[in-house]
């Protein structure tokens, strides 16, 4: 097996995921492939003006460009030349059919899967880093694997990226997470990854944040914790409507739970609650996976982490609109953009589902 990686989808994940891990492994050919030409070619550009925005991405980029790491839209002899594919192409929540507005649309990934097989030429180890619903690796190699020369090994690897803060997470996360199959190919599979993120003479992830487990728990754990996440921000905002009907201060209420080391600081900051492309998507996701395994009343229960978010947003317009005398004619409005997670720049991809809450003149 060659040491060489490529990644499928030049987008949030692909691009700033395979710049760090292309400086962390030199002794490695990387390899970011799209369909995009529009996009390759800003990652491609002279002038350094990338499709995203991450603090310290550019510095990382032009650390590596043109070395060991290339950006193509020829994703036929990308494949050919890895042995190590990693697959980030977009899974949103699909529009119709069935699971509309909750389960994630696969189109691109089984369009990706089908790909791989057609173009590869021995054995690869194929990582899922979309945010995929669970025993998707189950269907992917079905796909892979029917009637196939060679042998696919379908690992899971999520990403637990902050926009903001992307390129400091990835050089010093928290924790990296592999998923494999409960096989000698599959063990060994999970022993190469490991050794990517270790990076070159172990000198970046220390193998205790390395952490493993079969597939299926690093698939839902994705899910669950950005389902946690959510919770604690609609959660936050549940008593700031309660701490205004009393006279209660939610800032103080906050400073006070968060100095349990229980419970923590992080997440506690009341507002107009989450947007973007991840939370609310995670949050359905995985109210259709309870209902689809017959799991009603947990399904409700995060159901409701998506209600109290949405009454947080009408909440805060009811009162813009009582504040201005129930009309915004003649008003001049300002947003400050505080919340529980770091600034973003508007052409990071966390912006392309931002709500805008239906109100009157």
């Amino acid at each position: 097996m060659n040491k060489n990686i490529v990644c499928i989808g030049a987008g949030y994940i692909g691009g700033p995921t395979m710049a760090v891990i292309a400086k962390m492994n030199p002794d490695r050919k990387v390899y970011v492939c799209d369909i995009n030409a529009k996009r390759i070619a800003a990652w491609n550009s002279k002038n350094y003006a990338l499709p995203i925005y991450e603090p310290g991405l550019v510095d990382v980029v032009k650390e590596v460009r043109g070395k060991n790491l290339f950006f193509t839209t020829d994703i036929k002899s990308a494949v050919k030349k890895c042995d190590i594919i990693f697959v980030g192409v977009n899974t949103p929540t699909k529009m119709f059919g069935r699971g509309a507005g909750r389960a994630s649309d696969l189109q691109f990934w089984e369009a990706t899967a089908r790909e791989i097989k057609g173009y590869a030429e021995g054995d690869k180890i194929v990582v899922e880093k979309s945010t995929l619903p669970v025993r998707t690796a189950a269907a992917m190699e079905a796909i892979l694997n029917d009637s196939a020369k060679y042998r696919f090994t379908v690992l899971s690897n999520p990403e637990f990226l902050a926009e903001g803060t992307a390129i400091k997470d990835l050089l010093s996360p928290d924790r990296v997470l592999i998923g494999g199959p409960e096989t000698l190919e599959g063990r060994a599979a999970v022993r190469e990854i490991c050794d990517i993120y270790a990076g070159k003479d172990g000198k970046w992830v220390e193998r205790y944040k390395i952490l493993t487990t079969n597939v299926w728990s690093a698939e839902l754990t994705k899910l669950a914790a950005n389902a946690m996440l959510a919770q604690r921000v609609s959660s936050v905002n549940a008593l700031a409507g309660l701490c205004e009907a009393t006279g209660a201060d939610i800032d103080e209420v906050a400073r006070v739970m968060g100095a349990d080391r229980r419970i923590g600081s992080k997440f506690l900051k009341a507002g107009p609650g989450f947007g973007g492309s991840c939370f609310k998507k995670d949050v359905l996701n995985l109210v259709y996976l309870c209902e689809t395994f017959g799991l009603h009343t947990a399904a409700e229960y995060w159901s409701g982490v998506i209600k109290m978010n949405d009454h947080q947003q009408e909440r805060i317009v009811s009162r813009l609109f009582k504040a201005m005398f129930n009309t915004l004619a003649n008003k001049k409005i300002a947003a400050s953009q505080r919340g529980a997670r770091p600034a973003r720049d508007y052409r990071s991809q966390g912006n392309r589902e931002r709500e805008a809450r239906p109100c009157g003149a």
